[in-house]
């Protein structure tokens, strides 16, 4: 099996400018716990990127950002709407509800992305001592199943949230290719829509580690600090993790890493739909590919090229482009499943 290959978009090596950016990072000695000049410098970007005053707090990974985050909005008896492919109902080991206390009220979906009135349907617990209130709507862009959400739809589901009081939550662990899709910067998917919190990804588009909460409710971040440290993800040595996000969001980079992954996508399923007994499940909008794939020859084609199979019952396998994904990949990939399927 070749070590380059498709089950992640984490499987990707950290890009060569994020590594010097480490690199350089490493010399002498700095202040700890963010009070040093590549903290200063990142956040200042990421505040150019989102807004002037969004609030951007560094954080180790991505569950740490979505519960962290989340938790700085929420008691113990509240709820959080979430669908039921998100990541933080499918992925993180239920650490929301054990790091907060709430529940997650997971609502279902077709192709990863709610709905409006999927929300209102949970509104009538709000005021019943019985039920968890609903505090938090929590969607993810791009989406689990690599479709985006329209700015329009966002913006309708911030509408709904602010009107009931609730809090606006987004996992923007692929936020970069989410933006690259939609022709749009990333102030105009998430604080001008009304997004209150944002779970800010690199990790997928680059980085070694790290990923960044933004508050774009003042209110929200008073406590933050006291939430980061107690949750453990307050690093010591935080210049490492600005350093890499000033090297990915100081200039354009970012915007090229995800344009090309999402770019190698879009080439991949072109070239899977035009061989026989292969069908493309979700819209590619973004770095994935879902492929319902005949069951005997998955295993012979994860064999040359690795790939996850993502529901077992339904034969569909997903695949992941990077932004080191190159057209011999692709090819090498397509030709595998090609020889699986005996086809000339």
């Amino acid at each position: 099996m070749n070590d380059r290959f498709f089950a992640s978009d984490n499987s990707a090596p950290v890009h060569p400018e994020v590594m010097e950016a480490l690199r350089a990072a490493n010399e002498g000695h700095a202040i700890s716990y963010g009070d040093d000049r590549w903290t200063r410098e990142a956040t200042k970007s990421l505040r150019r990127l989102l807004g002037r005053k969004a609030s951007v707090h560094f954080v180790y990974n991505g569950t740490g950002a979505n519960v962290l985050g989340m938790q700085a909005g929420i008691a113990g008896y509240h709820a959080i709407v979430c669908t039921d492919v998100s990541h933080i109902n499918t992925d993180e080991c239920g650490a929301p509800e054990r790091a907060t206390g709430a529940k997650l009220l997971p609502v279902p979906t077709q192709d990863g992305r709610m709905q409006p009135d999927q929300i209102l349907g949970h509104l009538h617990a709000i005021g019943v001592a019985h039920h968890s209130q609903p505090r938090v709507v929590s969607l993810t862009q791009s989406t689990e199943l690599g479709t985006v959400y329209e700015t329009d739809l966002v913006k309708e589901i911030a509408k709904v949230c602010h009107k009931n009081d609730l809090l606006l939550h987004l996992d923007g662990a692929r936020i970069s290719n989410a933006a690259v899709a939609l022709g749009k910067d990333l102030d105009e998917i998430t604080s001008r829509l009304g997004v209150d919190i944002l779970s800010f990804g690199g990790t997928k588009n680059g980085l070694m580690f790290g990923e960044a909460v933004v508050f774009f409710r003042p209110e929200l971040e008073t406590a933050f600090s006291y939430i980061r440290k107690q949750g453990m993800q307050l690093a010591s040595k935080m210049r490492y993790i600005a350093a890499q996000f000033q090297a990915l969001y100081g200039t354009d980079l970012w915007r090229g890493l995800a344009a090309h992954a999402n770019e190698m996508a879009s080439t991949l399923a072109a070239e899977l739909v035009q061989l026989p007994d292969v069908e493309i499940v979700y819209p590619v909008q973004a770095n994935a590919v879902f492929a319902r794939l005949p069951r005997s020859v998955i295993a012979e084609a994860q064999g040359e090229v690795f790939f996850y199979v993502w529901d077992e019952d339904a034969s569909v396998v997903r695949l992941m482009c990077s932004y080191d994904t190159t057209a011999s990949d692709v090819e090498r990939l397509v030709a595998a499943i090609r020889r699986s399927l005996k086809v000339q």
